[in-house]
């Protein structure tokens, strides 16, 4: 994904270069519908222009943001999952595996819950 590279050339671990970039091609494998794109200085997929799912990396983990109604809608299995979180994002680990199917689950709520959505973001209504 070539829209990608010139942010993960940015990552300075190649341990972590690889974890999202691992991360970023299964969404853009598992969800070829989705528009992979850079915004806010982070990769990101949208659908029909509107938001769906984030990353971007820190020191200590991938960050996943599935905005807000996906955070809530999911903060049960963000835990048991053992994942920190905030109102927007979820932490996971460099050293802890990646929930593939619980990320799978919220870019599909996403995509449903969005399927009429004509803004980039929800609305707050």
């Amino acid at each position: 994904m070539e829209v990608f590279a010139e942010y993960l050339a940015q990552i300075k671990a190649p341990q972590h270069r690889t974890r999202m970039e691992k991360v970023l091609e299964w969404v853009g494998r598992t969800f070829r519908e989705l528009e992979p794109k850079i915004a806010w200085n982070q990769p990101m997929f949208t659908d029909h222009g509107t938001f769906i799912i984030a990353f971007s990396a820190a020191a200590k983990h991938l960050a996943v943001s599935p905005e807000r109604a996906g955070m809530e809608h999911f903060t049960q299995e963000i835990a048991q999952a053992g994942y920190g979180q905030s109102e927007m994002l979820f932490r996971i680990p460099w050293d802890k595996d990646v929930d593939y199917p619980l990320l799978h689950r919220m870019i599909a709520f996403n995509r449903t819950e969005k399927a009429h959505c004509k803004t980039f973001w929800r609305s707050k209504t």
